[in-house]
Parts: structure tokens; sequence; C-alpha cells
């Protein structure tokens, strides 16, 4: 065991600490000035069910953070197990649309494919938390694929089945 206050100087054990927890991985789309905007996120939560309500935390520190905290509507979509290369586009650019299907205007931008679940929301708070923010969404519209989850822990990606 490793024992440490979380600060600058230990920040990467911080980092690695928060990395033992596994999530989903999602693609977060809105309707920028400019077209649309996408963006890798893994910090994706159910808040309530009634009203339905999830949220999400764009950094601070990306170019795409004005896009995406200033969107009124934004869709999640939560990646299926083998889209990596999904996830690693988004994490890259966040322009980068070619061959996934939004139509120029959509708002917000949907992806045809890739993705096990989808829930477009109309924003309803947004909170400043540190180095991200938290925008909070009541979801308008969902769908659902079959297929298990592209998971991230510990700095990679894999899969999740559930046992049976």
């Amino acid at each position: 065991m490793e024992r440490f206050i979380p600060g600058p100087d230990t920040q990467r054990l911080y980092r690695d600490a928060l990395g033992s927890f596994a999530t989903g991985v999602t693609v977060v789309t809105a309707l920028g000035s400019h077209g649309p905007v996408g963006m890798t996120a893994n910090s994706f939560s159910s808040v309530s069910l009634d009203p339905p309500l999830v949220l999400w935390s764009p950094a601070r520190a990306s170019t795409r953070y004005p896009a995406m905290s200033g969107a009124e509507r934004f869709a999640i979509h939560v990646l299926g197990a083998g889209e990596e290369n999904l996830a690693a586009r988004f994490a890259r650019s966040g322009a980068d649309f070619e061959g996934l299907g939004p139509e120029s205007g959509d708002d917000p931008p949907l992806l045809e494919q890739g993705w096990i679940a989808r829930f477009v929301c109309r924003r309803v708070a947004l909170h400043e938390a540190g180095d991200h923010a938290i925008v909070v969404g009541h979801v308008e519209d969902c769908a659902r694929r079959e297929g298990p989850p592209l998971v991230f822990a510990g700095g990679a990606y894999g899969d999740f089945s559930p046992l049976g």
C-alpha cells in the first residue's frame, strides 16, 4: 500500500489511483460555432431517473471546452467493445466526423456507428469543478444496442462481458 496526500508532487500517484476505477468510454458531440465537435470522455454518470438526468465533465484546458460547455444540446455516445480507434479519434481531434454520419447542422450531431447507448440531452446546469466543469443534461431521447461496452482502466482499453 502506498499512502499519499493528493497535490502537485503526487499528481501521477493520484492519477494512477483514479485509474483503478474502471469506467466506460463515451464520445460526446455538440454543435459548435464552426460545425460539429466531438470529445472522448470517461467522466459520464447517471444522476437521476426521474427526471432523467446525466452528467459529464469536460476539461477546461481543452480547446473544445468552449463549444462543449456552451452547447445547449449534446449527445453522449457510450462506445462498444472494439471501438478504441473511435475513442482515440475524438481524443486527438474534435472535428473528424468523416464517415460517421452526422448531417451538417444536426444539433446535436449524432454518430451512426460505434455506440451501444446514446443519450441526446439538453443542458440544464453547468458547474465549475477545478480543472473540469460538470455539465448536467436532461435526457430527451435515448437509444440502445446490444453488445459489451468499451472499458478504460489503468490507462488501457478493454471490454467487459458479464458472467452468464
